[in-house]
């Protein structure tokens, strides 16, 4: 299955992308269930979805603006967690998923414009997966945790690496707003075969920049779970950013940074296609 959150007129929702169309869930439940989260709530609650006819549509994508996947509480990213990426990084191999935090303002959906923020010329793409959590859990072993997993995303970290320079903690070059988009959809994990045969891309103005098997993660998905809900509740509707493979702007000679007019797409091989332009932050 495959959901969307979106603005349809004035009103904020959320549905399933069916035959062609979409059925918005947001309005057929209201009150009860207003938003993604509180649907992945319901779902792993023991909520049963009624069947739809297959003719039923809503609306289609043409009707709407995307919003991001969901709105999640958190925000966890695994970093260096391709070998390339390490290696070009110069940094060291570790035991451990080196994790960073994101706040949900830097968040836009698919179609959405990533700001260049003034005080920078230094934005950066970051093709990632994302993994969207479908139930409560803390202390999820390994061998337990893809069954925690509502679904995925396409997840691209924009980052202001002038600022992620000014200290060795990454968190100002990753939290300006409106730099992360976040979708189209959120893919359930049937709807896909194994993760590890997948491809990831990033393109730059169609340019390919980021190319990897996500098979290629240092630490794999049912790792990082395992870790990170070692420390912390892991809640429906929270989003694990898994890292991003070699090839990014800053590393490059010379550095390829994104601007105003620039196109970036996230593609994971089928999970979806994420399209963001960027702009420049206005004067205030």
């Amino acid at each position: 299955m495959r959901y969307i959150s979106f603005k349809l007129g004035d009103r904020r929702t959320y549905g399933i992308m069916h035959e062609g169309g979409i059925i918005d869930l947001g309005d057929r439940f209201k009150a009860s269930l207003p938003d993604l989260n509180s649907y992945l709530q319901a779902l792993a609650s023991g909520f049963s979805l009624p069947r739809f006819p297959s003719s039923l549509r809503d609306c289609t994508v043409n009707d709407i603006i995307y919003e991001p996947v969901c709105s999640p509480n958190k925000i966890i990213c695994v970093g260096m967690n391709y070998e390339k990426h390490r290696q070009e990084t110069g940094r060291n191999k570790t035991e451990y998923p080196t994790l960073f935090s994101r706040f949900p303002e830097t968040l836009i959906g698919h179609r959405s414009s990533i700001v260049r923020p003034r005080v920078s010329t230094e934005l950066d793409f970051e093709g990632e997966l994302a993994v969207v959590i479908g139930r409560s859990g803390r202390r999820i072993p390994s061998q337990k945790a893809l069954s925690f997993i509502a679904g995925y995303s396409c997840f691209n970290d924009g980052s202001i690496r002038d600022w992620q320079r000014h200290t060795h903690q990454f968190l100002p070059g990753k939290n300006f707003s409106a730099t992360a988009p976040f979708g189209p959809e959120l893919v359930t994990p049937e709807e896909l075969g194994p993760l590890e045969s997948l491809q990831i891309e990033t393109r730059l103005n169609g340019v390919v920049m980021q190319s990897a098997l996500l098979g290629e993660m240092i630490f794999p998905v049912a790792e990082i779970i395992e870790y990170i809900s070692t420390f912390i509740t892991l809640d429906p509707g929270d989003v694990i950013a898994t890292g991003t493979p070699g090839g990014v702007g800053v590393k490059r000679e010379p550095p390829v940074f994104m601007k105003s007019g620039d196109t970036v797409e996230v593609i994971v091989e089928e999970v979806g296609h994420l399209i963001n332009d960027v702009v420049e932050e206005p004067v205030s």
